[in-house]
């Protein structure tokens, strides 16, 4: 017989019933009955249930082992009686009579219990890692995050796609954050930076001749912690296609997500490609957000007109003094009550506004402060334009859009919210496209790149040429999920002279561009494909599937919200010897409040 097990802790059925078994794992819990003591023997698989008499020999030895410590049992596999079977465990009609058990490894008292529901600190939960993955529900999103991988793995496969390891210790790229640096002891002064992705090497094997590469990518930012989004590093399904318009991306990456999502969603729906495409625009207007959620049902109206030179002298003055004051309307089928337009509006001015603006219907007519002021006419006009009817209201916010979105948005998500609207069981994907090339600083009022600096403008160089930079799309798509931005991707510029034309406009000299992306401009002048791709987030993918509402359950050895990590302790000092074999000296920030003449 193996020395640890004969079969696992999920194995054991009715049909082993007689069978000599031997099962390993860890002590899950432990219940007295009196004459009988039942221990529940866990591993990876599952659960088993074991059993020893009072009488036995082993009694004691059994009884004395913690929860947690790591035991062998052997013995003989018996039928449960019908009352004590458990319909909630696969091996549940069965158990194992021990009789011979060895401690393995024992357990000292525990800083935190594995069995159970018990709800503990961030910091305990991280400290002790390893003790909270081995609960029920954290393990089994690690187990679905591994199948994940090795299914995406198989589809990127099935559409032609080869998997590549590009470069960790590389130099810095313009990602949006900052660089994880790397001092280099043979190069003393100059540093490596971790990729914060593989941007630059996926298009060089694009310009290598290689056709589909993909791998699943780690990927390292410094930037700060929320709920989508962990400290430090994160995987991402990066994949690149040469010769790809951007339609082509699409195509061929649509049925992955939807096979890949069908495939976890169990009861779930998901939205069969064609995935929606919606302009970059237009989902600012309709959602007050590039990433909307389309469960829920609310889409924004741009209602300006109504109140332009109306009595509502709030919303009209605003309209006349700015031509960029739009008024737009967000839609509450069914929440023509005072208790909800008092409840929104309280919403409102908890997150810092004057208020929320509204008109409900009622007996056929608008009420309302703002319905009185505008008058019965423009009121009808914005209930005929809604196809609203008695027990419906609207929302209104007004302002210059760009500043009035994220709570336009926030309000759209509130009021679907508040009237119960959104879709349940279903993962609704779409497409955001066309994104704008550039955007103004709103501190220097200097032009820079909106979102990715390595994307093809529509219309090439005649585009950057001919037309007010703010105007240039770009072929920029993010690829949205429930609300989530899963990534985002481009055709990429793989043209020397559009790459300078489109840099200089950011503020780019030929020279800049030279000593930032050296190599990929050499490579390009010797014949580059046209290209493009993403690399959607393994991570968000995940904390979908499993219904996480933050990422860091879905992750085996996440860092905290300080982007430290509790279990290894880093990050941490460095030895002065360290230090000075790296030609390096600590200038670390004074603390605030510490007087000098005390140093």
């Amino acid at each position: 017989m193996h020395p640890y097990r004969t079969h696992t802790c999920g194995q054991l059925r009715p049909a082993d019933t007689g069978a000599e078994a031997r099962i390993s794992g860890w002590v899950h819990r432990k219940r007295d009955h009196g004459n009988l003591l039942f221990m529940d023997v866990r591993d990876h698989y599952g659960i088993t249930q074991c059993v020893i008499d009072v009488s036995g020999a082993l009694f004691a030895e059994v009884e004395a082992a913690r929860p947690e410590s790591v035991v062998t049992v052997t013995g003989k596999v018996v039928e449960r009686s019908e009352d004590t079977v458990n319909p909630n465990l696969p091996t549940g009609k069965v158990e194992i009579t021990i009789e011979a058990f060895h401690v393995e490894s024992p357990a000292d008292v525990l800083p935190m219990q594995v069995a159970g529901e018990e709800e503990f600190s961030e910091e305990m939960r991280l400290t002790y890692r390893f003790l909270d993955l081995r609960r029920e529900h954290v393990h089994a999103n690690i187990v679905l995050r591994g199948q994940v991988i090795a299914s995406i793995r198989r589809r990127m496969i099935e559409h032609g796609f080869m998997e590549f390891q590009t470069p960790i210790l590389t130099a810095g790229s313009p990602e949006g954050a900052r660089d994880y640096l790397v001092p280099s002891r043979n190069h003393p002064g100059q540093f490596y930076a971790l990729p914060q992705a593989p941007q630059q090497f996926k298009q060089l094997l694009m310009v290598s001749g290689f056709d589909r590469y993909f791998q699943i990518a780690p990927c390292f930012r410094d930037e700060d912690a929320r709920a989508d989004r962990s400290p430090g590093e994160f995987y991402q399904l990066d994949f690149e296609m040469a010769f790809a318009t951007q339609d082509d991306v699409f195509a061929t990456i649509e049925p992955v997500f939807h096979g890949l999502f069908e495939e976890f969603a169990g009861k779930r729906s998901v939205t069969p490609p064609p995935f929606k495409r919606i302009p970059y625009a237009e989902s600012m207007q309709k959602y007050g957000t590039d990433k909307p959620d389309l469960r829920n049902p609310i889409e924004m109206r741009d209602v300006t007109d109504i109140f332009r030179g109306s009595g509502f002298k709030i919303f009209a003055g605003m309209i006349e003094k700015d031509d960029k004051v739009r008024v737009y309307a967000i839609p509450a089928k069914g929440g023509g009550s005072r208790a909800v337009c008092d409840r929104m509006n309280s919403w409102a001015q908890g997150e810092g506004q004057p208020g929320l603006g509204y008109i409900f219907f009622r007996e056929g007519e608008g009420a309302g402060p703002i319905a009185r002021n505008v008058g019965p006419e423009r009121t009808e006009q914005l209930r005929g334009d809604l196809e609203f009817g008695d027990g419906d209201a609207v929302f209104f916010v007004c302002g210059v859009p760009g500043d009035f979105a994220a709570f336009a948005a926030d309000a759209r998500e509130r009021v679907c919210d508040e009237l119960e609207l959104r879709e349940t069981d279903t993962f609704k994907f779409c497409w955001i496209v066309d994104y704008p090339m550039y955007e103004r600083d709103p501190e220097t009022g200097g032009i820079e790149f909106s979102h990715n600096p390595f994307s093809m403008p529509q219309g090439g160089l005649e585009a950057l040429e001919t037309e007010d930079p703010l105007d240039v799309l770009a072929y920029q798509y993010d690829i949205v999920c429930n609300g989530v931005e899963l990534s985002s991707g481009a055709i990429r510029n793989h043209r020397v002279d559009i790459m300078y034309k489109a840099f200089a406009i950011a503020g780019y000299s030929n020279q800049d561009v030279e000593e930032k992306f050296g190599g990929m401009l050499r490579a390009f002048r010797f014949g580059a494909p046209p290209h493009g791709g993403s690399a959607p987030g393994i991570d968000r993918m995940v904390m979908l599937l499993a219904d996480e509402p933050n990422i860091r359950e879905v992750i085996a050895f996440p860092m905290n919200q300080q982007a430290q990590d509790l279990l290894m302790g880093a990050p941490a000092p460095v030895p002065a010897e360290r230090l000075k074999e790296l030609s390096m000296r600590l200038d670390l920030p004074r603390a605030k409040g510490k007087d000098k003449s005390t140093e």
